[in-house]
């Protein structure tokens, strides 16, 4: 029994105990998302396989094409002059596929055990990747196949982002919720490494292995997740976290919080402490408009709409615009453009660690944004004059580009599904961070379209459509920002007050 027990020795081993289970399911859920990352990485590394220079490889003797044949060496169909268009079509099969069922997702996620959908979606991804693979062994030289293949998989995939965020959502408060998931979200750059890793192994020999052995890893950690995942603290007895701290106002009227209608920060107390004593109803899922209806989640679904143009075409045209601009070789170009993903881990750490410092969340990303197209401007122009300023040019464009990217999808997404707007039902945190992430992939498929339409006018045009969208991300934070700010004044005014009566007592 709990009473048996000396408060100390309770508070150590409750303490220890919560501690382990928090820790267990933030490696679990960083190692699901790795897993998706790294099944989505292989047909970028692959692409270079499917049309290559034909010339500079030794014909096979037994190969049946004409002697005249320049394109022996390619994959049909993407061995024509307009393999460019068809391989883009390939991507965007994924990128919008992915971004209309994000909006859907999350209302199943909602209404499902997270354990069982999120473990289908992992299962399901890892057959639609291993079936891309398998074209090749399967000798399929159609475009539908590989086309019906990235839309598949782009559905199946929105099933890991809600989840994983409810879940991480579910277990830490807002306390440190912003550090914490800055440290956790490098999980889409190690995915991305591990997929270029293990792609590369097999790329130039049978490069149907480079989609299959991730697509495998994939199903057998969602098997994983179906025996071990634990949704809620409750499941196991733990305490569950704190979502509202004490200086957490309602920032719909942040002069007044006295009169918001959810200042009673003892309500969700209280909830628990009656729930302890009988039975309580199920939270109702929140609907699709309701979710809307929370504050901010317009502001920063758009917001992410351009943050995300901007990161997605960096991470689709960054290698070209250093090969043709700064003329490196193609393996030293690649090279290169990891350190954009290397400084995004860095912004989404110190974007996390600044807006759970200064309760800002807002604020942290438009402060980003404002540094971000100054910066992006000076990389275009002088970021390319050697490979010291290259260096130091992309990890800090990838720290400023990045950290609001990773801050909303992240901490932001987990602090709205969470809003005291909700009385306590955790249900949304799933819908609202499918609202915001499935916006933010419109913009995620939107750029890399835009970087091919406008870069044959010039790499400068390109740099300008980024810089514009970077600054109406920022702009449509404004309100939110302004609401901060008078948060903030009101709470030094409360504070200077309480001095005052400390100093001059009556």
């Amino acid at each position: 029994m709990r009473s048996s027990l000396a408060p100390g020795v309770w508070f150590l081993r409750s303490f220890s105990r919560d501690s382990w289970f928090r820790g267990f399911t933030l490696l679990l859920t960083f190692l699901v998302y790795t897993c998706y990352h790294m099944s989505r990485k292989p047909i970028s590394i692959v692409k270079s396989r499917l049309h290559q220079n034909c010339s500079e490889l030794i014909k096979p003797i037994n190969d049946s094409h004409s002697v005249n044949d320049t394109s022996w060496c390619n994959w049909s169909p993407f061995d024509k002059d307009d393999y460019k268009e068809l391989l883009g079509a390939v991507d965007n099969a994924f990128l919008v596929a992915y971004a209309i069922g994000m909006f859907i997702s999350g209302i199943f996620g909602e209404r499902l055990p997270l354990r069982y959908y999120l473990s289908a979606g992992m299962l399901l991804s890892g057959l639609f990747t291993s079936l891309f693979g398998l074209g090749y062994f399967w000798n399929i030289h159609v475009l539908w196949y590989f086309v019906l293949i990235q839309i598949c998989n782009g559905l199946v995939q929105t099933t890991g982002w809600p989840s994983v965020v409810a879940c991480v959502g579910n277990w830490f408060g807002k306390g440190k919720r912003g550090f914490i998931m800055g440290i956790w979200n490098s999980h889409t750059s190690v995915g991305n490494i591990l997929g270029s890793l293990i792609a590369g192994i097999w790329v130039n020999q049978d490069w149907g292995l480079s989609f299959i052995v991730p697509g495998v890893i994939t199903a057998v950690m969602g098997i994983i997740t179906f025996l071990f995942l634990i949704e809620y603290p409750e499941d196991v007895d733990c305490d569950p976290p704190q979502h509202h701290d004490g200086s957490d106002k309602d920032q719909d009227n942040p002069e007044d919080p006295e009169n918001s209608p959810y200042s009673n920060r003892e309500g969700s107390q209280e909830t628990m402490a009656s729930c302890s004593k009988e039975p309580c109803a199920e939270p109702v899922a929140i609907s699709f408009l309701g979710a809307l209806k929370i504050p901010g989640v317009i502001e920063f679904s758009f917001c992410l709409l351009f943050a995300k143009l901007v990161s997605y075409t960096f991470l689709y045209w960054l290698p070209l615009y250093i090969f043709n601009v700064a003329h490196f070789g193609a393996k030293e170009a690649g090279d290169l453009s990891t350190l954009f993903d290397v400084g995004g881990i860095i912004g989404g750490i110190m974007a996390g660690l600044i807006s759970d410092y200064t309760n800002g969340r807002a604020t942290t990303c438009c402060i980003m944004l404002i540094l971000a197209a100054p910066m992006m401007f000076l990389y275009n122009y002088i970021g390319q004059n050697g490979i010291v300023s290259s260096i130091v040019m992309l990890i800090i464009c990838g720290m400023l580009v990045n950290g609001p990217y990773a801050l909303i999808t992240t901490a932001v997404s987990a602090d709205l599904g969470t809003h005291k707007s909700l009385k306590g039902n955790a249900k949304a945190l799933s819908t609202v961070s499918a609202i915001i992430d499935g916006t933010g992939s419109i913009g995620a498929a939107l750029g890399p379209l835009l970087a091919g339409l406008i870069s044959p006018t010039g790499w400068n045009n390109v740099f300008y459509m980024l810089i514009s969208a970077d600054i109406l991300a920022c702009l449509l934070l404004c309100r939110l920002v302004y609401k901060e700010i008078l948060a903030w004044k009101a709470s030094l005014s409360k504070g200077r007050g309480s001095s005052l009566a400390l100093t001059h007592p009556r």
